[in-house]
């Protein structure tokens, strides 16, 4: 058994959810946040049978996709007290996933 931890933007977590249970995976969602946007980001966790893991994956490689975002990066100004928002594009989606062996499960 293997647990998988994945970290997912916001926008794509009940999506996620959805699928994940429509093919038979128990799933537990945990809010999160990311520490360079400070955005929302959702935290999935699922127990996933070994030869089961690849088909979990290719859910999230079929919907977490990467986009690029305009957000403001605040920046002091030159030779003032104070700061002026400027826009930066960014990355923001996909996933970050973890697969970790699971030595015990227990379901009480």
């Amino acid at each position: 058994m293997k647990l998988v931890i994945a970290i997912v933007h916001d926008d794509d977590a009940a999506k996620l959810v959805r699928l994940l249970n429509q093919e038979g995976f128990m799933v537990t969602k945990l809010v999160s946040s990311g520490g360079f946007l400070r955005v929302g980001n959702t935290t999935l966790i699922s127990g996933v049978e070994d030869d089961k893991v690849e088909e979990v994956l290719d859910i999230f490689r079929t919907n977490c996709k990467m986009k690029n975002k305009m957000v403001g990066d605040y920046t002091p100004y030159t030779n003032l007290d104070g700061f002026v928002r400027r826009p930066i594009e960014v990355k923001v989606g996909g996933a970050t996933v973890f697969v970790v062996d699971v030595e015990q499960f227990i379901k009480i």
